[in-house]
């Protein structure tokens, strides 16, 4: 059995399916079919079934789940405690970022981080369920979770770092009030483009019925990227962290301050035992104002 087959193995298993894993990997696919039949004859039992274009675990696949994510975590722990000639941290990162705070601090803080330490290699994922953080980290995904307060971890570290606020867009050429900031009692009656439940949502429905506003969807959807798109398009208007709503109106978007603001605590999500010499490193700087 070989490091990468049980890579791919969990990419296959994260991403539902061959194309999907080979497309996270930036692999062609039959490079990864053949590595998880590979991995099948080294351990002598199926993984999957193969159902069609599908695949579905079996229960010895099931069963290697666990101790995969093992392996993989024992591997990048090993590298996390190497340091360079200098003393410095080297080895992988592997941080899960909300959406809302790639732009801002995720970005600034990466770039600061890779100048200070070239040696270490960060990986960086979306974070598409914020109730799932907690989970990443102790299931071994990640060291660290960037992510809208508050959450539930009661058995990990929770720390805040900062706080953003949320402002309306609107499609261009949408007859909006020029009153900036602007009351959400004046908000006008557009459908608004939503994501399922998360903590931004939930800070912001709660902040439109105070103003006896209430969300009425145009569209639902999945992906926090896809929203901006969707509200240049003409399908609704949204509301975004002042960072992302900048870059809105660069595009064209009408935007407008609220109020009262909106506001949304942000920080990290981690568990101090098992940080690496660089993750350790990383929450420093992000500790530090540039």
């Amino acid at each position: 059995m070989e490091l990468h087959q049980v890579e791919y193995f969990l990419a296959v298993v994260d991403h539902n399916g061959i194309n999907a894993a080979a497309s996270a990997l930036q692999l062609a696919q039959p490079t990864v079919s053949q590595a998880i039949r590979g991995l099948e004859r080294d351990l002598g039992v199926e993984l999957f079934h193969r159902i069609g274009r599908g695949m579905v675990l079996t229960s010895a696949g099931q069963a290697f789940v666990g101790p995969a994510r093992q392996i993989l975590r024992d591997v990048v722990a090993a590298e996390g405690t190497l340091v360079d000639a200098a003393g410095l941290p080297r080895g992988r990162l592997d941080i899960h970022v909300a959406a809302s705070l790639a732009v801002h601090p995720v970005a600034q803080l990466v770039g600061r981080f890779r100048q200070r330490y070239p040696n270490v290699s960060l990986r960086l994922a979306e974070l598409r369920d914020e109730e799932a953080g907690a989970a990443l980290i102790r299931e071994g995904h990640c060291e660290i979770v960037f992510t809208n307060l508050p959450v539930p971890a009661s058995d990990l570290q929770v720390e805040e770092l900062g706080g953003h606020e949320f402002w309306l867009v609107f499609p261009p050429g949408t007859d909006v009030p020029a009153k900036d900031p602007l009351p959400l009692a004046e908000l006008p009656d557009l459908p608004l483009v939503i994501v399922p439940k998360s903590t931004g949502r939930t800070a912001i429905e709660k902040a439109l019925s105070a103003a006896r506003k209430r969300t009425r969807p145009s569209a639902v959807v999945q992906h926090r990227e896809s929203m901006l798109p969707f509200v240049l398009a003409g399908v609704g208007g949204t509301v975004l962290a002042r960072p992302m709503a900048e870059q809105a109106a660069a595009r064209g978007a009408i935007v407008r301050a609220v109020d009262p603001p909106i506001n949304l605590g942000y920080g990290v999500l981690y568990d101090p035992a098992v940080l690496s010499p660089a993750g350790r490193a990383f929450l420093r700087m992000a500790r530090t104002p540039r």
